[in-house]
Formats: structure tokens, sequence, C-alpha cells
């Protein structure tokens, strides 16, 4: 019952987060995306504050200040920002289909510096997972667009956010994680505003109300996925995580016409096939490693 509410919890997120980033797309046409992300970290942020004031907890915590929590939060700035950007350059669903070889990446990266044993079979899966996101990018081929270079680099700026998430040792929750990272965001997304020489723009009524609208759901996304973690087997919730390419593909369609060429679709299959059984695989070699060995 835990794997089938925490599925449930994980795909409503995966749905909210399609939705979100379809509206950045909406809006990025009009205003920069410096200022988007800004203003929709910022509400974000006061939101998570008043979270924790209602809950009691402090709204400074001395471990905002650990240098793991800080590189945490400056790579899930930099990735969030860059993917933003390539939102507003390439299809909603080319951005996402990338951004699904994250647990991938995230894989690789604990074998590589935090000393995880990843069995051939993963690795296998791993090198075939980077194959699918180099057909949906075709580097040096007519496809070619510069820009879903910006996708791949918002994805290892959050791959790089959740494997620092596995070695904290800090006692921060899941919202105060976000409210540190929030606070990174808003004057980073000004300034990159500012940096690219972008004028900022005064939303009218109609983008005030799609940033009210990316708030909230953003919000409700991060709650989701809150509550989907809660209990259950997390390789078999996770691999729900892929359900957001699906989203992604009606949102594409149904808000700007969009339709994905076949080397995107098979990248995107590629992809999501091989991160789901690397999932799946973690998720069998834990249990393995809690089940008691024979008695001696």
């Amino acid at each position: 019952m835990d794997n089938i509410r925490g599925a449930g919890f994980m795909v409503f997120a995966m749905l909210c987060f399609a939705v979100e980033d379809g509206m950045i797309k909406l809006l990025a046409a009009d205003m920069p995306v410096g200022q988007i992300i800004s203003i929709a970290c910022f509400g974000g942020l006061i939101g998570f504050l008043v979270w924790s004031a209602i809950k009691g907890d402090a709204l400074w915590q001395p471990d905002y200040l650990n240098r793991k929590v800080l590189l945490r939060s400056a790579s899930d700035t930099a990735g969030s920002i860059l993917f933003a950007t390539s939102l507003a350059l390439v299809p909603l669903t080319t951005a996402s289909a990338v951004i699904q070889a994250t647990p991938l990446v995230v894989t690789l990266g604990a074998a590589l510096f935090l000393g995880q044993a990843v069995g051939w079979r993963r690795w296998v899966a791993i090198v075939i997972g980077f194959i699918g996101v180099l057909i949906i990018i075709r580097p040096g081929m007519e496809g070619f667009t510069p820009a879903t270079l910006l996708a791949v680099a918002g994805m290892l700026g959050l791959a790089a956010r959740d494997l620092i998430t596995r070695s904290l040792t800090v006692t921060l929750n899941g919202p105060q994680l976000a409210t540190h990272t929030f606070a990174l965001i808003v004057p980073a997304g000004l300034l990159v505003t500012v940096l690219r020489g972008q004028s900022f723009v005064m939303p009218d009524a109609y983008q005030s109300l799609i940033l009210f609208g990316t708030i909230v759901v953003g919000m409700i996304a991060y709650l989701a996925i809150l509550a989907a973690t809660r209990g259950g087997n997390a390789g078999i919730i996770s691999s729900f995580r892929y359900s957001r390419m699906i989203f992604a593909l009606m949102v594409g369609y149904l808000m700007f016409r969009e339709v994905p060429d076949m080397p995107t679709v098979i990248g995107a299959a590629i992809i999501m096939a091989t991160g789901i059984y690397t999932l799946w695989r973690e998720a069998r070699l834990h249990r393995a490693s809690l089940q008691p060995g024979p008695a001696l």
C-alpha cells in the first residue's frame, strides 16, 4: 500500500513539474528567464518560511553554513537556471527528455565519488543511457541545436545536487533545504538577467497570474515529492519520476503544439528504460543487503 501511495504522489508531482516547466516556457517568450526564476523562487521562499514558522521551526539553522549544504544549493541554483534557460530556447519535450538522464548521472557519480559499488549491468545501462542523450542532442548532425547543451548542463547541475544530498549528514529537512536553495536562486536569477544585459519586465495581469500559478504548482509538486518518499520502496517509487516525460509530451503538445521528432522519442525511450532498470537494480541490491546472512 505504501508503494501505491508513494507512486501516486510521485506521478502527481511529475505532472506538476511538467506544468510548471510549461508555464516557465510560456513566460519566457516575453520575460527574462532569470527574472522568472527569481520571482518564482521568492514566492516559494516566502511559502516555506511561513511553513517553518507554522511548524515552530527556527527560521535560521546553523547548518545553512555547512560547506556541503552551500555546495548543494549552488549546484541546484546552477542546474535550475540552466535548465530554465534551455526551456526558453528548445522544445519542452527535448529539454524534458535530457533531464531524464539525471538518475543515471547520479549513479555514475556515486560510483566515482562516493565509493558506491556499481556492477557491470548498471555500467552497461549507464553507457546505453548516455547514448540515448547523444541521440537527442545529435552533436555534429543536421538536427543539432547548441541550446540543447544548456539542458545537459542543467541536468548535470541537478545531478550534482542529488549526489551531494546523498552525502549530507546534517539534520536539515526537505523544506529547510528548499528554503536554503531558493534564498540563493533569487539573487542569482537577478544577477544572470543583469549580466545578460536584459531588461526587467513589469508583469501584466496575465503574466502575474501565470507567475502565481508557477509558485503554487511548484510548491505543490515539492510537497508531493515529500509525501511520495515517506515509506515504501524507494527504487520502485523513484522509477515513477519518468512519468514526467509523458506529461511533458502532453503539455508540449497542448500548450505549444510540439511534436517531437523520431530521434528525440528514441533517445527518451532509451534513457527512460535504462534509468528505470538502474533504479530497480539499486533497490534490489539494497533489499538484498538488508537480508540476514546464513546462520553459522
